[in-house]
C-alpha cells in the first residue's frame, strides 16, 4: 500500500511539473462576485455570463459556490461594506468589479489579511495584495481617434460621450481619447456629455446638448451609447455623423441597417462582458495553488466593417458581443503572463 501511494504521489507530481497545473482540490471553496453596478446591458451580460459559467462549475464540483452580489448604488462605501460582509461570510475568494481603483483598497487589504484571494477585473484596484485582470482602456480610447484619423484625414469636430462619472474605466477611456486628439490636432472635441454606458441616458444627454452644437463630424464613445446618440440626431433632424459603437446588439443592428442602406462605415469596440468568467477561473486557479502573475492583460473586442455581420449574428438581442472563458483559456492567459 505504501509503495502504491508513493507511486500515485510521484505521478501527480510529474503531472504538475509537466503541465504546470496545480493539483489541490477546490471543490469545497466558495467564490463571490462583488459587482458595483448593473444598470446597463454590458453589466447585465456580464452577470449572465458569470451565472452561466459558474453554475456549471458548481454543478461539476469544481467549486462549492460562486455567488454574485451587486450594490444598489455605485457607491464606494456600500461596496466596501459588501466586501467586509463577504469576509465575514467565509468566502475563500472575492472576484471584484470595483467602484474605484483606490478607495476600496482598505477593504481589499482586510480581505487579504483574512486569507481571502481577491481578483479584480474591469474596474480594477491598486492594492498590491489583489490580482488584476485589465484591459488597456486608455489605448481603447486612443484607438477610436486613430481610426477616425484614417477615415477622416482632414479631421473634424467631435462629440465625446463619456461613461459613468467617477469610475476608473470612464477616466481611462476619456484620457485615451484626449491623448489621441492631442496627437491629431485636426480633430477638436467641441462638447462632452455623460451617457452612463446606457442608450437611454445617452440619448437624453445628447438631445439636451444638440441645439448648442455646431455640425458634428464624428462621435467618440465608451459603449452602450452609440445607438442612443444616433436616435438623438435622427429625432433632431440632423445629419448623423460617424459614431464609434460599443458592441451592443442595438448598435450593431443599427449599423448593419445603415451599412445596407447607404454604405455607412464605422467600427465598434468594448471589453467582452465574459471577462468576469476569466476572473472566476483565475481565482479558482489561485485557490488551486497555481502561480499566477499579479497583473494579467486581456485584449478588447473590436468589430470592423468586414466582420460586422458575423458578430451581429453571434450577439443575442439586448446583449453585447461577448467571449466567455474556459478553465483552459484562463490557464493559457496565466501561462502567457497576461501578454
Amino acid at each position: 500500500m505504501e509503495r502504491m501511494l508513493q507511486g500515485v504521489s510521484l505521478a501527480v507530481l510529474a503531472l504538475a511539473l509537466a503541465g504546470g497545473t496545480a493539483v489541490a482540490d477546490t471543490s469545497d471553496k466558495r467564490i463571490a462576485l462583488s459587482n458595483n453596478y448593473a444598470g446597463n446591458s454590458w453589466r447585465q451580460a456580464m452577470l449572465r455570463s458569470w451565472d452561466k459559467v459558474t453554475s456549471q462549475a458548481v454543478a461539476d464540483g469544481v467549486v462549492a459556490a460562486a455567488d454574485a452580489f451587486t450594490t444598489a448604488e455605485n457607491q464606494v462605501t456600500e461596496q466596501a461594506a459588501m466586501i467586509q460582509n463577504l469576509v465575514l461570510q467565509g468566502y475563500d475568494a472575492i472576484v471584484l468589479n470595483a467602484a474605484s481603483p483606490d478607495a476600496l483598497n482598505g477593504a481589499v487589504r482586510e480581505a487579504c489579511d483574512a486569507g481571502i484571494t481577491v481578483v479584480s477585473f474591469d474596474g480594477i484596484v491598486t492594492e498590491p495584495c489583489a490580482w488584476r485582470i485589465a484591459v488597456d482602456f486608455h489605448q481603447m480610447g486612443k484607438d477610436e481617434v486613430l481610426y477616425l484619423a484614417e477615415k477622416m484625414p482632414d479631421g473634424g469636430k467631435l462629440l465625446e460621450i463619456r461613461g459613468l462619472a467617477g469610475v476608473f474605466v470612464d477616466d481611462e477611456i476619456s484620457n485615451g481619447i484626449h491623448e489621441g486628439v492631442a496627437e491629431n490636432p485636426q480633430f477638436e472635441i467641441v462638447s462632452s456629455v455623460h451617457g452612463d454606458w446606457d442608450q437611454a441616458v445617452a440619448q437624453r444627454a445628447v438631445a439636451g446638448i444638440l441645439p448648442s452644437l455646431p455640425e458634428i463630424d464624428a462621435i467618440v464613445t465608451q459603449g452602450g451609447d452609440g445607438y442612443g446618440a444616433a436616435q438623438a440626431f435622427d429625432a433632431a433632424g440632423r445629419d448623423i455623423p460617424l459614431i464609434i459603437m460599443g458592441n451592443r446588439h442595438d448598435e450593431l443592428t443599427w449599423w448593419k441597417e445603415q451599412k445596407d442602406a447607404s454604405g455607412y462605415e464605422t467600427m465598434s469596440v468594448s471589453i467582452a462582458p465574459g471577462v468576469a468568467t476569466l476572473a472566476f477561473w483565475v481565482a479558482q486557479q489561485i485557490l488551486d495553488g497555481a502561480e499566477v502573475p499579479q497583473d494579467l492583460v486581456v485584449p478588447f473586442l473590436r468589430i470592423d466593417q468586414d466582420n460586422l455581420e458575423e458578430n451581429l449574428a453571434n450577439t443575442e438581442p439586448g446583449g453585447v458581443a461577448n467571449v466567455e472563458y474556459t478553465l483552459e483559456d484562463a490557464q493559457a492567459v496565466i501561462a502567457a503572463g497576461g501578454q
